[in-house]
Formats: C-alpha cells, structure tokens, sequence
C-alpha cells in the first residue's frame, strides 16, 4: 500500500478508471485508485452499455456526444478496444410528448447531433421490424449503438497504469481524513494514504461513504432489471436500440442474435444485499409489451437476466463538483442510468476541474452540488427520467 499520492480515486468502475486516466494524460500519475473489489464489479458491469445523446439538457447531450467520438477512436486513445458497436437508435413517444420531443432534437441538432424526427413510414425503412402506432412520434440517431463497459474501464486502468498510476483492486477505501477544512488523507484497512486530493467515484456505494463526511448529496440507489431473449433469427436478425417511452423500456441487440431489455421500477436497493436476478413477473410484462412493439419477438425465447443499480439524485443527473468547505474532496457521483454513454467526457471535465479548477472543454456548473439546495433542478422533458 503506497503512503503519499498525489490523487485518490474511491471507486474502480468506469468513472472512476476515466478520471484515472485522463489525470495521468495530465501528467498527475502519482495516483492510486482503490477499489473494494475487483474493477468494473459494481454498476458498470450491469449497464446495458447504450449509447445514445438524445437528452433534454445540452450540457448531457454534450458529454455524451462528445464522448462518442471518444468511444470510436478509443483503441487509438488507450489501446484497446471499446466494443463501440452501431446500430442507431430511436426514440418513440406518445402524443403528450410530441413538442417535447421536437424541442430535445432542435437543441440536440444545435449542439452538432446528427438526429432528426422521421415519420412511421421512415421507421418502417430502416427498422421493418418495428411496428408503430397513431399518435406515436420518433427521433432517429443514425450513430448510435453500444460498447463494451469492461474493455473500456480495464482499457482505462491499463492505460493509466502504464504511464505511472497504481490500481489497488480488493482495497476498499474506508473512509476519508479530514484536517480542518481539507483532505489530508485516505484509509484503507491496509493503511493510510496521505494526500490532498480525494474523488469519490464508488457508484451506489458513494452515499454512505460520503455522509460519514457529512456531505449529502441526495443519492438514492435504485434496482434496474435487464432481460435476456434470444432473437428468432429468420423472423427478427437485428435491430435498432430504441427508446421506448410509451412502454417504459429499452431493447438493445447483442451479440449472439440476443435482445437485451432494460425495465425499471423505482425500487430503492441496498447494494450490498438487493436482489441482482430479474422478476419472472417483470419478465411477462415486458414480453407483453416488446411483442407489442416488435411483433416478430413473440418467438423469442427467454435467456436469462441480471439487475443492476442506479444510483440516482433528486433530478436524476449527476453530481460533479469539489465540495465547499472541504478543501481537495471532489465528487462524481449519481449518474441515475446515464453514467456509461458519458464516461470518456467525465473523465475528461473531471480532470480539468482537478488540475485547473474549471472544466473547460463543457460547461458542468449545472452539474453542481448546490443546485439542489438553491432549486436549480435540471429538468426532463419526458416522464421517463432515464431520458432526463
């Protein structure tokens, strides 16, 4: 166990490898990451992984937009791959949400997104195994897919480690020093670090380690259910993601003529205990409504599943921020189902904070600690927050 470092990083998921990373390209490499078990172990392996910019707000819309362009070039960034995978994607709303919709593209396009509003007879030329409905309205993102959550954080934590940065995996941070108003060190049951620059980046386990602070940053954990089907090949071969609002799910293909389905309920979970398989009744209201969307999956058949956790926040965008009054402590945290699309980018803004006090390459003042205490709530425009 090193003593001194320059940064600690509490959390080896792919934020916390990101952030790694981009601060040893920096030149910060006397850094230690600590993660309690082994890396991308906690939320980050459970992702369904998409990646998509269709959002409300521009500063998401542009970490993710960004950050695709990071995970195209990611091999030449860090030398491995990411599994960038593309397949588009679209977004499918109801009638209520037809002018929210058109505001969310018109911004996305402002921002450089190549998407659009197409017609039913558009969706039906590129995915004819989506049917649709009267009063529907569709978004298409011609670029985006899905990628690999463990090459793209391993791929960070090989990266960093080759150019100075140790990765202490099975070394769980158990709490943060605090002299005066500053960070002096980090504790591991292994020993001490000392140093003066703390990220907590540990996912669903971030809240209670920061309110042995006494930070509160509204963090509330979540259970998200992914089921597993197997496509019948002959009748559905791919398709696209698509992010249905009208029926509160996600599907996205994978590899093997597989059909992952993202479906949540807003149930809080503890994360060391939750319940990490899927509910058989979830998986039948599901089926229900996919047969609904994509007709051909009636012949699908059920593989499996696993849940993971969202660690949301009262307006379910994530916190990144140093916190006042203590000096050296810095937060990236809760990112309520966002967090994988906008990884490279947090990576990126992070260590600008860090290292010159600001992030410069997009603007996350309103990505602030305070805003929930001064009522500046970010805002979605659609009902299903994991579109916020």
């Amino acid at each position: 166990m090193p003593q001194t470092a320059d940064a600690v990083i509490v959390g080896g998921g792919v934020m916390g490898c990101s952030i790694l990373f981009n601060l040893a390209r920096r030149g910060v490499t006397n850094t230690v990451l600590l993660e309690r078990d082994v890396l991308a172990s906690g939320s980050t392996s459970r992702s369904q992984a998409i990646l998509r910019m269709h959002y409300s707000n521009e500063v998401t819309t542009r970490l993710a937009w960004d950050s695709l362009t990071l995970f195209r070039d990611f091999y030449d960034l860090v030398g491995m791959p990411s599994g960038y995978t593309k397949t588009g994607y679209f977004v499918i709303v109801g009638p209520e949400d037809r002018e929210a919709m058109e505001g969310n593209v018109a911004m996305q396009r402002s921002v450089g997104v190549d998407t659009s509003i197409v017609t039913a007879e558009d969706v039906r030329e590129i995915a004819p195994m989506v049917e649709t409905f009267d009063g529907e309205s569709f978004a298409y993102e011609p670029d985006s897919g899905y990628a690999d959550p463990y090459s793209v954080t391993t791929g960070y934590a090989n990266a960093a480690r080759d150019r100075g940065a140790r990765v202490l995996a099975g070394s769980p941070a158990t709490g943060i020093e605090i002299t005066g108003d500053r960070v002096t060190a980090v504790l591991t049951a292994e020993g001490r670090i000392e140093t003066p620059i703390a990220v907590v980046a540990a996912g669903p386990w971030s809240g209670a380690f920061l309110e042995s602070l006494g930070v509160d940053a509204g963090l509330r954990p979540i259970r998200h259910q992914v089921i597993m089907l197997r496509r019948p090949q002959d009748i559905v071969p791919d398709h696209p993601i698509i992010g249905d609002v009208v029926n509160d799910m996600s599907p996205r293909p994978d590899l093997g003529n597989l059909t992952l389905v993202g479906v949540g309920e807003d149930e809080p979970a503890d994360p060391d205990s939750y319940n990490q398989g899927v509910d058989m009744s979830m998986v039948e209201q599901t089926f229900e409504k996919l047969t609904r969307r994509m007709p051909g999956m009636s012949q699908a058949l059920f593989r499996g599943g696993w849940s993971g956790l969202f660690t949301t926040t009262p307006d379910w965008h994530p916190v990144l921020d140093r916190v006042d009054g203590i000096e050296g402590l810095y937060l990236s945290v809760g990112f309520s189902g966002h967090g994988f699309k906008l990884s490279p980018m947090i990576g990126v803004v992070m260590s600008e904070l860090i290292v010159d006090g600001k992030a410069s390459s997009i603007d996350i003042s309103q990505l602030g600690l305070d805003r929930f205490e001064q009522g500046r709530h970010m805002r979605s425009r659609y009902s299903m927050q994991v579109l916020a």
